[in-house]
This record gives C-alpha cells, sequence and structure tokens, in this order.
C-alpha cells in the first residue's frame, strides 16, 4: 500500500541527547538503545471515517520518537498497517451502503493527507492487512503447529493458557482484562470458548463477510495477530518500540506480545510498548463508536496545520486531555509569534535553546517543556535582545527537525 509523501528533516548542529520514553510493560521511563536502524511499529487506523484528533495525537506522539531517532544519527524503519478488513469497517460499509473497499480506500486516502498536512513522516511499510493476508494466516498455521490453538466451530483461537507472559504488558489482573476485553472487541462469554481472554485469531467465513482461502479454510484474520504478523515480517522479533494509543494496551498489546513470544521464542517481542494519552470532546473519550469527534480535515480547513500540530505539542503525549477550541487560538498566537521571530535579521543566539530542547525531548517526549524553552527565545527575539545573524535560521530549523513544525513561509 502506498504511504505519504516525505518532507525533508533539516540536519542539526551539534550532539544529540539519547530517547528516554516510558516503558508501559516495565512501568517507568528508560533508555531506548537502538542499533545503526532503529525499529519501530505504530497500529494503524481502522479505516471506516475520517481521522479524528485523537489518531493525530497518536501518530504525532511516535513522529516524534523518530525525529529524535533521526537527530541521533539512526536510520529509522518504521511500519504502520491499516486494517482494511474489520467489524466495524464492514458495519459502517453496510450502513451507508458503500462497498467496503471503496470505503477503506476513501478513508485510507483522507488520512494520507492528514497525515501529510501534518508533516508526520512516513512509515517505510504501510501495509493493509488485505495485502497480506496469506502471510498472517501463516503465522496462525506456525501458532497451531507450536499447540497454543484451538479450533472452536471453524474459527481458531488462541489458548491464553499457552501464554505464560500474558500480563506482562498492561500489568492488569484478570477481572480488568475481563471487562476491557468485552469493551474493545474481545467476546469473554461465548460459549464454548477455553477460557473467557483466549482470542480470535482467525474468522471462518460467515454469509456476505469477505473470506480468504488459507489452510485454516476459508475466513479472515482476527485483528491482534494481523499486527504481530505485519511487525514480524517487516522488523523482526525484538524490536524498538511497539506503539499506538492507551487503550491499545489491553487486549491488543497484550495479546500481540504473546503471539510473538509463541512464534519467536523471544520476550519481550517489542523492547518497549510506548503508548499515548486519549483525547476527549465534552468529557467522554474521542471515539468513532461514540461520534464525538474532532476531525483533523475539519481542523486543518479552518486553521494552519502546523497551529493544529501545536496544539498536539502543548500536551505530553502519555497525558489524557480535553480539546476546546480555545486550544487551537492559543495555538495560532503561538505560531504567530514563533514566524515573527525566525523572520528577523538576528536574534538571541539559539545553540543553548537547541540544546535545551533536546534535553526536554529526550526526557519521555516533554513537548510543553521543549515549547516553554522556545517561547522564551522568541520573546527575547522580538524585544530586539540579541544581534546573532544565524540564529533565527536556527531556531527554524530546530523547530522542523524536532518538532515538525514548519516556521518557514511557503514557496
Amino acid at each position: 500500500m502506498r504511504s505519504w509523501s516525505a518532507q525533508n528533516v533539516p540536519k542539526l548542529p551539534g550532539e544529540s541527547i539519547p530517547l528516554r520514553l516510558y516503558d508501559t510493560s516495565a512501568k517507568q521511563v528508560r533508555q531506548t538503545d537502538p542499533g545503526p536502524t532503529a525499529r519501530m511499529y505504530v497500529c494503524g487506523i481502522t479505516p471506516y471515517d475520517a481521522t479524528h484528533l485523537g489518531h493525530a495525537n497518536t501518530y504525532h506522539a511516535f513522529d516524534l520518537v523518530g525525529r529524535m531517532w533521526l537527530d541521533a544519527g539512526h536510520e529509522v524503519h518504521y511500519t504502520q498497517n491499516a486494517t482494511d478488513v474489520d467489524d466495524p469497517l464492514l458495519e459502517r460499509a453496510a450502513q451507508t451502503g458503500v462497498d467496503w473497499r471503496e470505503l477503506a480506500e476513501r478513508e485510507i486516502e483522507l488520512f494520507r493527507g492528514d497525515m501529510e498536512a501534518l508533516r508526520i513522516l512516513p512509515p517505510r511499510e504501510y501495509v493493509g492487512v488485505t495485502e497480506v493476508v496469506d502471510r498472517v494466516a501463516e503465522s496462525i498455521v506456525r501458532l497451531s503447529d507450536k499447540g497454543v490453538t484451538y479450533d472452536l466451530d471453524g474459527d481458531v483461537y488462541f489458548s491464553v493458557a499457552d501464554a505464560p507472559k500474558f500480563g506482562q504488558v498492561s500489568g492488569y489482573d484478570e477481572d480488568e482484562m475481563t471487562a476491557l476485553f468485552a469493551e474493545r472487541g474481545g467476546d469473554p462469554d461465548r460459549p464454548g470458548k477455553r477460557h473467557p481472554l483466549d482470542w480470535l485469531l482467525w474468522r471462518a467465513e460467515r454469509p456476505g463477510e469477505p473470506a480468504w482461502e488459507s489452510r485454516l479454510g476459508r475466513g479472515r484474520p482476527g485483528w491482534h495477530i494481523e499486527c504481530t504478523a505485519i511487525a514480524l515480517d517487516s522488523l523482526g522479533a525484538g524490536y524498538d518500540v511497539a506503539g499506538g494509543g492507551s487503550d491499545l494496551i489491553f487486549p491488543h498489546h497484550e495479546c500481540g506480545a504473546s503471539e510473538g513470544h509463541a512464534l519467536t521464542g523471544e520476550w519481550p517481542f517489542a523492547k518497549f510498548y510506548t503508548h499515548a494519552g486519549m483525547v476527549a470532546l465534552d468529557g467522554e473519550k474521542m471515539s468513532k463508536s461514540r461520534g464525538n469527534l474532532v476531525f483533523v480535515r475539519r481542523l486543518r480547513a479552518e486553521h494552519d496545520p502546523m497551529a493544529v500540530r501545536l496544539v498536539l505539542l502543548a500536551h505530553h503525549y502519555r497525558a489524557d486531555w480535553e480539546y476546546v477550541p480555545e486550544l487551537t487560538a492559543e495555538a495560532e498566537r503561538r505560531l504567530a509569534t514563533w514566524r515573527s521571530a525566525v523572520a528577523l535579521e538576528s536574534g538571541p543566539p539559539a545553540e543553548d535553546l537547541l540544546t535545551r530542547v533536546r534535553e526536554r525531548l529526550a526526557d519521555d517526549l516533554d513537548t510543553p517543556g521543549a515549547l516553554a524553552a522556545i517561547d522564551a527565545w522568541a520573546t527575547d527575539a522580538l524585544a530586539g535582545g540579541g544581534s546573532d545573524p544565524g540564529a533565527p535560521a536556527l531556531v527554524a530549523d530546530l523547530a522542523d527537525a524536532l518538532l515538525g513544525v514548519n516556521l518557514r513561509p511557503s514557496p
């Protein structure tokens, strides 16, 4: 599947600082330690509606991870999927009378446009599940050969009793896992299952649903195994960061980690499980099922996309927060101030500012701290405090390279 266009990332002077990130499974901030190529997988959208601000918050967070690694001189191998066949997509297609493939293609194209406008660096591989059903099915066959699955009326389940590390990503107890499983696409009450938390790997063909031929029979993959198989195929076991929103901690990343362990024998399947916070509107988590959405395409039609990006940057990536229109107005003011400052012929020396921004971002992506540092420089510059002719360009470069904010006028 085609990814989206990338922008050039300026090369910054001076020394980078190693990135420290919160690892959900370890319950602490740890230093990332990638090799020459840093490997990251971020779970993608189910394309049955347009990109909302919660989506943007997640992909923006991991864009910052990639930018910090690029600043440190790593090559970044980033993979993202699109779950372009799944129950919510099929249900929306049936409700609207649109072919599910057409609906998915339309929403994925809108997503690409939103990501480009927000200057989110694209993944090296952008993989639609429908492109790799055969590979996902083969992963399920391998799990079956290892004796960790069972058949239920043609459906294939992973047996949680054969997942010795299950629960170590989330740290949740069984009651909490069971409640979240029911809320987030699981089927704990299905008759015939060996354990309520056993999860679906392969769904046998149902009338009127898309299905593919495989050694498992005709059907389609379950949700969790799709990301596991794609990540293993593109990045290999032990990749650096598995990312997504905090609503993916359980069951998605928990189940995926156990699948990866069973397939490879390696634990952890990813070195870090890192999660972005949820964005709320009117007191409720923004979600397609609730319909309380602020769409990125509407925001960027009404505001400079860089102001939308600054709204995201104003919140720590792990924080839950609520969107109100005043946030965009504040971001527009900040953007105008920064652009006025970097348009000056000279300004206060910016080498210390670059170090400060690197320090803040290296500390678990402290973007509010980074913004505050640039705010102080811009205020000083606009007050006439400095005569370094190279400083405005350096500030524009650091905002671009590390924060993804373009301060220069469009050509």
